[in-house]
């Protein structure tokens, strides 16, 4: 059964079990709900285990980890200074491509700006140095972001832009899901207003908004703290369930 068939099943499912809403948004013991509840009920229907349901694994978190532990193994800290060293930018960047291309995390105009954008030595050597920096470089994470921000920017562009939020944090999240988060601008700014969380969204990636995605995160995960969410993979794939039309 693939995931759109499973995922009726699922709704229909609870939609025959669930008990009758009560009116006003309320619950059984007659309190209204809070977004943040609402919220997590909205996850629950989906994947009524919570972080550990099976379907919430197949669908949400394993290929973002599996994703993360083809990093440990091509790009981990050593391999990555190695190249550094023997100025095989190519490489790296061919590696990093190669990791991403096997998730749905980048939309495929932003992947084919992104494999264009580093097929030349130059470019090659901008992401891989930049990479690097972000990841494993000296200064605070604010300075290491931003840095990365312009690095992005500077990328050889044929067509489509390469400076989106997906491409600017994809890499991070991959190599680092314990610290750095993924961020979809529309499906984060939905899930931010369902959660009645700020979120300091601009278009342009940049430290503030990306601070503050952290801030979303971190009240996320305070909030769901008894459904033990591991790490920021969790706590994106929760903000996606809120602002996704596939749930």
């Amino acid at each position: 059964m693939d995931r759109a068939a499973s995922l009726i099943c699922t709704r229909e499912l609870n939609l025959a079990t669930a008990k009758p809403a009560k009116a006003g948004g309320k619950s059984s013991a007659g309190r209204s709900l809070s977004d943040a509840e609402r919220c997590r009920r909205k996850f629950l229907r989906s994947f009524p285990g919570g972080f550990q349901d099976e379907t919430y694994l197949d669908w949400e978190r394993n290929y973002k980890w599996e994703a993360h532990e083809r990093w440990n193994e091509a790009l981990n800290p050593t391999a990555f200074r190695s190249l550094l060293k023997a100025e095989n930018f190519l490489e790296i960047a061919a590696r990093a491509v190669r990791i991403e291309s096997r998730t749905n995390l980048l939309f495929s105009f932003e992947k084919m700006a992104l494999r264009d954008a580093v097929k030349s030595l130059d470019g090659a050597r901008s992401f891989a140095t930049g990479l690097y920096a972000l990841l494993h470089g000296a200064g605070g994470d604010q300075e290491k972001f931003e840095r990365w921000c312009d690095v992005v920017a500077e990328l050889p562009r044929k067509q489509t832009r390469v400076l989106t939020w997906p491409v600017v944090t994809v890499f991070g999240f991959m190599a680092f899901p314990e610290k750095h988060i993924y961020l979809k601008p529309t499906v984060t700014r939905l899930a931010a207003r369902a959660y009645g969380a700020d979120f300091e969204y601009q278009s342009r990636p940049n430290w503030s908004s990306y601070f503050s995605l952290l801030q979303f995160a971190e009240r996320v995960r305070h909030d769901l703290k008894d459904m033990r969410p591991r790490d920021m993979i969790d706590l994106q794939s929760f903000i996606w369930v809120q602002g996704s039309d596939e749930y």
